[in-house]
């Protein structure tokens, strides 16, 4: 595997546009004579015009001599072994040189493979070419050289990144199932960079897509944080419904969209175009809203049977329906506490905003995550045209002062003709009757 070549006044990166803190790694790991190349999705990125996010580091010297050279070294991984070079919050990730597993002493504990062939252990080291050839896809297989700034491009990855063109190294099958996520990773270079996936390296995806589950759910979490908050959410949910990855990351979201109920589809692509416009706004975002959107179809639907062939009031089915929906979700993609317990509060606003007279809606304006629930019932109304005046009436309540909240207040009315914003009969208040007052005889 034989690169192609760019010197320094053949290509347009500088360093200006790399991090202080990854020159520091290169410039040192030259200095104690050792290969340093930034690789990867920083050069690809810088190549095309765009600034990169991380900047990864690629070497010749083990995980323990970096270690050796930083002081502010961490070593992480077990499958992967790496070396994380801390600078505050920014890190910076050096991997060594990997190599083909078949030239050496396989040990477990060095490398090792699944029954299907996926990948268990990969701490196998080699030479740059060896390297190249273990990259995901060519557009990846770029190095840039801090010894002579260089660009050094494997596999065609130079004339892949001119065409648009999105190619897989090596046999695709073999190499799906050494990982399956590069089938994400397919669908998320694509989506982000514009790039179409050739036909070998799409062929073989929604066959092995089901490989999904034999991935950890907590790597499948920072996976799809990945996926869906990179700012184009809606062509990548299209990509991963297209390629069936859809189903093994959210089953009981595509069980109810299977079902022919393409409400909730449109409720998803709502809300992932919401998100993409905050993304562009650089406005911030939480992965609870998106997750809150994504399982909505299920706990809606689930309320409903457990109301219906339960015979449970709607409050405690609704309750059992979330603790059922997170509780499968999370053995698909690990939803971590922290945003499970946002997706649940925004769940339960839009019960509790349906209650607008007396002094709840006061109270629920100072509730932690009310814009959260607000903005939810928002994408609702967009699409339930039963939900507008209840969404126009908390937006006027929101923009009016304290002197006109209080009218509002006193005249809100749950839904119209007796009935609360869910179809439900609203049940009537028997008058109280004042006690006789006996006579005194």
């Amino acid at each position: 595997m034989q690169p192609v070549v760019l010197t320094r006044d053949q290509h347009g990166i500088s360093r200006r546009q790399i991090s202080e803190n990854a020159l520091k790694v290169l410039y040192r790991l030259n200095k104690g004579g050792y290969e340093a190349y930034l690789v990867g999705g920083g050069v690809r990125d810088l190549l095309l015009g765009r600034q990169p996010k991380d900047f990864d580091v690629a070497t010749n010297a083990t995980p323990e001599q970096v270690k050796g050279l930083f002081s502010n070294c961490r070593l992480v991984g077990r499958r992967f072994r790496l070396a994380h070079v801390l600078f505050g919050r920014d890190v910076i990730e050096v991997a060594t040189f990997r190599g083909h597993h078949h030239s050496v002493n396989t040990s477990k504990h060095v490398s090792s493979r699944s029954k299907e062939g996926m990948l268990l252990r990969d701490n196998v080291y080699g030479t740059i070419e060896e390297d190249a050839e273990r990259r995901d896809f060519t557009v990846n297989a770029l190095y840039y050289n801090i010894a002579d700034f260089t660009v050094l491009g494997f596999a065609g990855g130079l004339q892949d990144l001119e065409a648009r063109r999105l190619e897989l190294i090596g046999d695709p099958q073999t190499r799906y199932r050494e990982d399956p996520v590069r089938m994400l990773r397919a669908v998320r270079f694509s989506a982000k960079l514009g790039l179409s996936i050739s036909p070998r390296t799409e062929a073989p995806i929604k066959e092995l897509a089901p490989l999904l589950a034999d991935i950890p759910p907590a790597r499948l979490f920072e996976e799809t944080l990945k996926l869906l908050l990179a700012g184009q959410g809606v062509e990548t949910y299209r990509q991963l419904q297209h390629y069936n990855l859809f189903a093994p990351l959210f089953p009981e979201a595509a069980e109810v969209m299977g079902r022919g109920n393409n409400r909730y589809g449109r409720f998803i692509e709502l809300a992932l175009a919401n998100t993409d416009e905050r993304i562009a706004q650089d406005l911030r975002v939480t992965p609870a809203f998106l997750y809150a959107a994504l399982l909505w179809g299920p706990v809606e639907t689930r309320t409903q049977e457990f109301v219906n062939e339960g015979g449970l009031g709607y409050h405690d089915a609704f309750m059992l329906a979330a603790d059922e929906v997170i509780g499968h979700q999370v053995k698909s993609v690990a939803i971590p506490r922290r945003f499970s317990t946002v997706v649940r509060d925004i769940w339960q606003l839009q019960d509790r905003l349906t209650k607008r007279a007396g002094k709840r809606p006061f109270r629920l304006l100072e509730h932690p995550k009310f814009r959260a629930g607000y903005d939810f019932l928002l994408l609702r109304a967009e699409l339930d045209p039963r939900l507008r005046e209840l969404a126009e009436w908390w937006t006027e309540f929101q923009q009016a002062n304290p002197v006109e909240r209080q009218p509002l207040s006193r005249n809100a009315r749950q839904g119209q003709d007796g009935e609360n914003e869910r179809g439900e009969r609203k049940p009537r208040k028997r008058p109280r009757r004042r006690p006789r007052r006996r006579k005194e005889s």
